[in-house]
């Protein structure tokens, strides 16, 4: 392992950490936090969730990573089918993509009219200051990434039998359209950027550094959290340790490692 993985590992795991107490506080005050990823195909938003949810307790957040709407959802409010997976009391909820497809992906595929974009971009900072007035934390993330270095992402997706599900024919289209994939993205943000919801932009060209980035600062927005929980001294056992005899009922799954 180089040393520049060995500080990028300890870095993460420090704020992991942290990450841990500010679920802790979210659970104990009652808060609600709501962070929105959004960027180009292979920008990095799924492995950025996941270093921030991978040692939290599963039972106090939720990421939501909605597909295409179906036949009923199309006829519904736009935001409806996203206000069901808004945060309640203590919990932390993680967008991979949000409402914010209707800004940028939807009017490049062609998937909306140029009336329903118009009415969405009206209607988004309404919709977000009824949440933050609400006393709802939201957070909106932008992951940038230069055409080199997405096209780079995409030729490993190609080549890897275990990522190869990642890349969708919307991905596939979309890479003929990194211009104007760029200037929606501008419009959005100019029509969307706000006091009480504003749009934070991170460089991902570097992932690992992209990540450190970002976490260091959505823990800086919300800088009330719990300090580490101290080590836990734990009992003595009585006796041996005991091995695990489960009753001959049940059925053991065969031992088939290095075979």
């Amino acid at each position: 392992m180089s040393k520049q993985d060995k500080q990028y590992n300890k870095t993460m795991e420090a704020l992991q950490i942290e990450l841990a107490g500010l679920h802790r506080w979210l659970q104990r005050s009652g808060k609600r936090l709501m962070v929105l990823f959004e960027g180009r195909d292979a920008a990095g938003k799924g492995g950025t969730i996941k270093r921030i949810t991978e040692s939290m307790d599963t039972r106090g957040y939720r990421v939501a990573a909605l597909g295409k709407p179906d036949e009923v959802e199309t006829t519904q409010w736009y935001f409806q089918r996203y206000v069901t997976h808004l945060p309640a009391a203590g919990e932390f909820v993680l967008f991979d993509r949000s409402w914010y497809n209707r800004a940028v992906v939807e009017p490049a595929m062609g998937f909306c009219t140029k009336e329903q974009y118009e009415a969405f971009l009206a209607a988004v900072p309404v919709f977000e200051k009824l949440l933050t007035d609400d006393g709802i934390i939201l957070l909106k993330y932008w992951l940038a990434v230069d055409q080199k270095e997405q096209e780079e992402r995409f030729a490993a997706r190609a080549h890897d039998p275990l990522k190869r599900w990642k890349l969708s024919p919307v991905d596939l289209a979309s890479r003929t359209k990194y211009a104007e994939l760029g200037r929606l993205r501008d419009t959005m943000i100019a029509r969307t950027h706000t006091s009480n919801a504003p749009w934070f932009v991170v460089d991902f060209n570097n992932q690992k550094r992209g990540r450190i980035n970002l976490i260091r600062h959505l823990l800086e927005q919300v800088p009330r959290h719990d300090k580490p929980i101290p080590a836990v001294k734990l009992p003595k056992l009585k006796g041996k340790p005991k091995s695990e005899n489960v009753i001959e009922k049940a059925l053991w799954v065969p031992d088939t490692f290095d075979r």
